[in-house]
């Protein structure tokens, strides 16, 4: 959500920003709707004013004897009366007409968010790691993870497309996976641990973004609420309706869930293999830090999540997304890509976002400065740290052996019971 008064100080600054996410101008229909409402306020809290003026002189007139007066100002009193709660609807429509076309814009991006259309106007941030040289042709993770477990016919047989079920040396590996990154994120980077809800009602979610606009995208069950697409709704709700001080900031959360997903919007991409799947596990991030720490937050966070491909071996690039190719709520989205010798090209395995006071404000999430007494909106980031079955794909494909084994990466080993290979199954 926006500051109002932003839009009323600077609204070309304001469409020229919407303009860089591809969004239609709308300052000046926010602006005009914004100073009927206030006039509404206004006229409302005159009208009140000379009720409680007019009801006053009332007695007045009678202890006087005037009856004329007494009666003129009666009949204003029931003029008033029945005025006010007129204002007060009209005000009250004129708000939630505000609040709809608020809700429906995006972020805006950061100056330094490169401008563009798509993926194709990324821009490269760094390049780590080695690509593995296997000495054999790499075949990809759909073709090696069958005989280790992934078994796509079955879990589309029992839950339709885009399901897998996992067995065996496949879902070990996936467990380790999930519990090593958690470890990571909580022993090394300070994150605290949280087991959060995986249904939340409308406000969660409407919170950190993903409602009205992207209803379609998410499972909603019989009850109304909604099963979790990322663990960030949970996470980033922790502080809905709070003022913190700013003594406990920032917060750090990290959570491994299954997340849930439509991808409404998705038809016809990656319909092979374990890439795009409408159930996934994934360990998400949260940060809660005051506005002047939000730069350095996504930083940190970045690096948290590239800490972790460190330690599995993997080759990964940094990647600033361009301002078409932003969420709904970022501000600046750094995406991880991790590369897949069987694709030959490098996919993303994480996005690190910063979402500046957006979600906040939808929220209404503050903390108190210290010795100040006005309060002021938190700012929010989330990232992927990361998604696990993307990165079961990556090990699949960056330690596959010629045999069909794949070699388990040193850092998982002791969540395997010291395993050093998973062999396929008969």
């Amino acid at each position: 959500m926006h500051d109002i008064r932003l839009i009323r100080d600077a609204p070309d600054a304001f469409d020229a920003a919407l303009a860089r996410r591809g969004a239609a101008p709308s300052a000046a229909a926010i602006v005009a709707l914004d100073k009927r409402r206030r006039e509404l306020i206004t006229e409302a809290q005159g009208a009140q004013a000379r009720r409680n003026e007019a009801s006053k002189a009332i007695g007045a007139a009678k202890a006087s004897r005037d009856e004329a007066a007494a009666q003129a100002l009666m009949a204003e009193v029931a003029t008033l009366k029945q005025r006010l709660p007129e204002l007060e609807a009209e005000e009250a429509r004129l708000g939630t007409e505000l609040d709809t076309v608020l809700a429906a814009l995006p972020n805006l991006p950061y100056a330094d968010v490169p401008d563009g259309a798509d993926e194709d106007d990324n821009q490269l941030v760094h390049e780590r790691g080695t690509r593995p040289d296997l000495g054999f042709a790499a075949r990809e993770h759909d073709a090696i993870g069958p005989a280790l477990g992934l078994d796509f016919e079955t879990g589309a047989a029992i839950a339709g497309s885009r399901f897998t079920l996992v067995r065996g040396p496949a879902a070990r590996l996936q467990r380790a996976l999930g519990q090593f990154m958690l470890d990571r994120l909580t022993r090394e980077y300070g994150y605290e641990e949280v087991a959060p809800p995986l249904l939340v009602r409308d406000e969660a979610v409407f919170g950190t973004g993903q409602l009205p606009k992207f209803a379609e995208d998410l499972f909603r069950t019989t009850d109304g609420r909604w099963l979790i697409p990322t663990a960030e709704v949970s996470l980033t709700n922790i502080v809905r309706e709070q003022i913190l001080s700013e003594e406990v900031l920032p917060l750090r959360f990290a959570a491994l869930t299954p997340c849930f997903r439509s991808e409404a919007g998705a038809a016809g991409r990656d319909t092979r293999g374990y890439i795009r799947q409408h159930q996934f596990d994934k360990v998400e991030m949260v940060s809660i830090v005051a506005p002047e720490a939000s730069e350095a937050e996504h930083e940190r966070m970045t690096a948290c999540a590239e800490g972790v491909l460190d330690a599995l071996g993997l080759a990964y690039r940094r990647m600033k997304l361009c301002s078409g190719d932003m969420g709904f709520t970022a501000a600046r989205t750094y995406d991880l890509e991790v590369w897949l010798p069987g694709q030959a090209r490098y996919r993303e395995i994480s996005s690190c976002s910063t979402c500046t006071d957006f979600q906040a404000r939808r929220m209404n999430a503050r903390y108190r400065p210290e010795g100040e007494k006005l309060t002021r909106f938190v700012h929010t980031l989330n990232g992927s740290g990361l998604a696990v079955g993307r990165t079961l794909v990556a090990v699949l494909e960056n330690y596959q052996q010629e045999s069909g084994a794949v070699a388990v990466p040193e850092v998982l080993r002791p969540y395997l019971g010291g395993l050093t290979l998973l062999e396929p199954q008969a």
